[in-house]
């Protein structure tokens, strides 16, 4: 289940990335250029005066006509004359043209798509590689989360599965549970085998003790350890694999340090005292009569 689910996030990624083409973005570019600069809602047509239906040959009237009245020449001084002037140009070498025209035509008709691919973003905004890296790690922390979420649903639904089992083991198909406490076993969904003297094996068995409406784990040692949906780990940002990695590190140097408290010396000195000041203390003096 996590193979497939990655694969097709990964697939879903890879055909946004290689969908659009360098001649796209470059139409994608000039789209907001020219909607930033004439208003939006303009197109290529509209600017240019002449309907989406137009033929070479008007567009390219349009664009000698409308050059004359938009030449940095003849407009000294008007702000931005010589970018509005050359993307004319850009615009109209696209119209022109028979393929250039159809990608545009395809963007008139459907809008431009919101993601543009990694590419459009990479050449327009170029970051560098700590942004690079904090997208990735963003991108598979949140991926790992979303695995997270899959399969603590996953195993609720399982544990549900067992509880239910284990109580129709117990008390039958009854609605209410009777009282009392009741040891049953329950099947976890093992394969089932036959040996070589035909015996059955029903799978992987787990002992349990229902008692009312709880369910208990039996553990080897005797204890019980109750079975409900809290004993699944529920999906947390604490436990991707970054954030686990930081706690791990930062945790294994604190050890290290208390370890290494313990082991220092404390600044006292173990020598005797009698050896420090030639002396013999009351407790050695008795301690050699003893010995004579």
């Amino acid at each position: 289940m996590k193979f497939w689910l990655c694969f097709a996030l990964i697939f879903a990624l890879a055909t946004c990335v290689l969908s659009w083409e360098k001649e796209d973005h470059e139409i994608f570019d000039l789209v907001s250029e020219l909607q930033t600069a004439e208003g939006k809602g303009t197109t290529f047509y509209s600017w240019l005066d002449v309907p989406s239906s137009a033929s070479t040959v008007e567009i390219s009237k349009a664009y000698k006509k409308m050059s004359r009245t938009m030449h940095p020449d003849k407009n000294p001084g008007v702000k931005d004359i010589e970018k509005r002037f050359a993307r004319l140009g850009v615009i109209a070498k696209i119209l022109r043209n028979k393929d250039s025209r159809k990608r545009y035509d395809f963007f008139y008709k459907n809008g431009v798509p919101r993601w543009k691919g990694s590419g459009y973003f990479y050449s327009r905004y170029r970051p560098g590689l700590g942004t690079v890296l904090v997208f990735l790690v963003v991108l598979t922390s949140g991926l790992q989360y979303l695995i997270q979420g899959i399969k603590y649903k996953q195993d609720v639904v399982r544990i549900e599965k067992i509880v239910g089992d284990a109580k129709t083991a117990a008390w039958g198909n009854r609605n209410a549970p009777l009282e009392g406490q009741r040891k049953v076993r329950v099947n976890l969904g093992g394969s089932r085998t036959v040996d070589e003297d035909g015996n059955a094996n029903p799978g992987r068995m787990l002992d349990m003790v229902v008692e009312g409406a709880n369910v208990y784990i039996l553990e080897p040692n005797g204890a019980l350890e109750l079975l409900d949906a809290s004993a699944a780990t529920k999906p947390a940002i604490m436990n991707t694999w970054l954030i686990s990695l930081v706690r791990k590190l930062v945790g294994g140097g604190f050890k290290a340090q208390r370890s290494g408290a313990g082991t220092e010396d404390d600044g006292t000195d173990s020598t005797d005292d009698s050896s420090v000041s030639g002396r013999s203390t009351p407790d050695k003096r008795r301690k050699d009569r003893k010995r004579r």
